[in-house]
């Protein structure tokens, strides 16, 4: 018997029966759906709540009602207690120098890299993007110590400057394979068409390539500001000294300090990730038009 049949009855117009869930298990099941998306995002923003409610609460009032509590009182001391002995001011400011620098840089560099590599098609292109991938993958904890050496011997040990040019390099590794891989598919008629008008490939790529592919530019942009923002290792090991130090750097080392005070703590947290949502939520329109214009494309 087949799984599909057809009834028909007289005066009546014939229809199909199908092996086809019914309305309302379709519905129950986009309430499944719904309900783990929803169980997902609260789980994402718990932490960050959490940090919220404790960041306002004094010591004695944790002490007495937990983490979990709302607090009683709104009290600031643990906001201006981290403020006040990392020199918050200086630490966001490094932050924010490193992250937007190595954001831009890095994304300058994927470009001219993806350019040679998927519109001027080098020679050895795969084995190039072989070892930008291994670059990708290989851990930072193994980069530690010649990355340190390196910038002793030039001078740049304890400089936002060694930092910058570190992260430019390694975040424009993923930025050059992802553009190469739309730029080997970029329409050669555009080109061609750039230099029958007496184009030179400078002008190609700045006047005419770069304009096409803004939104995927703005998109990598802001995945390498926030990518870098939370850095840790090795701006730990290469900016010892206090003034040169960024938020995540000063947020491990008061964790060390203020072990007993949670509300401490938590205000460090607060005021750690506040930066990096306030930038999302900014750009997240840049992001949605970007994503959406690369699946259009």
């Amino acid at each position: 018997m087949s799984q599909s049949a057809s009834v028909a009855q007289p005066g009546a117009v014939a229809f199909n029966v199908r092996n086809t869930p019914p309305p309302s298990a379709r519905g129950s099941a986009r309430w499944w759906v719904l309900v783990l998306i929803a169980l997902g995002l609260f789980f994402m923003v718990f932490p960050f709540l959490l940090a919220v409610i404790n960041a306002g609460k004094t010591p004695a009032d944790y002490a007495a009602h937990g983490p979990l509590s709302l607090p009683t009182s709104i009290d600031l001391t643990g906001l201006e207690t981290f403020w006040r002995e990392v020199n918050f001011t200086r630490k966001l400011a490094n932050s924010v120098i490193f992250s937007g620098l190595t954001a831009l840089f890095a994304v300058i560099l994927s470009v001219l890299n993806a350019y040679a590599i998927g519109v001027g098609r080098v020679r050895g292109a795969n084995k190039l993007l072989v070892l930008l991938l291994l670059g990708i993958m290989i851990p930072q904890e193994s980069l530690v110590y010649p990355l340190y050496w390196l910038a002793k011997s030039v001078g740049l040990f304890d400089s936002l400057t060694s930092v910058i040019i570190i992260f430019s390099v390694l975040q424009s590794a993923f930025g050059t394979y992802l553009l190469s891989a739309v730029l080997t598919t970029f329409p050669r008629e555009i080109i061609e068409a750039a230099e029958i008008d007496g184009a030179s490939r400078r002008q190609i790529l700045w006047m005419v390539i770069v304009p096409i592919l803004r939104p995927t530019l703005a998109v990598l942009a802001t995945f390498f500001f926030i990518w870098t923002w939370n850095e840790f290792l090795l701006p730990l090991v290469l900016l010892a000294s206090n003034d040169n130090q960024t938020v995540t750097v000063a947020m491990g080392v008061l964790f060390g300090q203020y072990t007993s005070d949670p509300t401490t703590t938590a205000a460090a947290a607060l005021l750690g990730i506040t930066p990096t949502v306030i930038f999302f939520l900014i750009f997240q329109r840049t992001l949605t038009k970007g994503v959406v214009v690369g699946a259009v494309k």
